[in-house]
C-alpha cells in the first residue's frame, strides 16, 4: 500500500464523519423525557414587554438526573404562518411525559 492510500482513507473517514453529525435530524426523533412524578407548579415569571417578530416561550420545569430544574421562559422567533404551542408535561399512566414546545 502506497503512503498515500492511508491518508486518503482517514480524510474519507473524517469527511464522512463530519457530514454525519452535521446533518438535521427530523423533529420526532428528539429525546424522549419521562419522569415519575409530577411537576410542580409552574412559577410566576414577569413576562417581558412584547417584542415584534418573535413571542414569549414561557418558563418550565425540566426533568434532570431525578428532579425537577427551573428554566426560565425566552423569546422565540416567530414563524409566519404559525402559532407557537408551548411545550408541556403531560400524564401517561404512573408516569409524566414532556412534550416540546413546537410551531403548528
Amino acid at each position: 500500500m502506497s503512503p498515500a492510500k492511508p491518508i486518503r482513507l482517514a480524510m474519507a473517514t473524517l469527511a464522512t464523519i463530519a457530514a454525519l453529525s452535521s446533518a438535521p435530524t427530523p423533529a420526532s426523533a428528539q429525546a424522549i423525557i419521562v419522569a415519575p412524578i409530577a411537576p410542580p407548579p409552574p412559577r410566576v415569571e414577569v413576562v417581558p414587554a412584547p417584542r415584534v417578530g418573535y413571542v414569549w416561550d414561557r418558563g418550565r420545569w425540566r426533568w434532570d438526573h431525578g428532579r425537577y430544574v427551573w428554566v426560565g421562559g425566552h423569546w422565540q422567533p416567530v414563524r409566519a404562518g404559525y402559532r407557537w404551542i408551548p411545550g408541556h408535561w403531560i400524564q401517561r399512566d404512573p408516569n409524566w411525559r414532556w412534550v416540546e414546545g413546537h410551531w403548528a
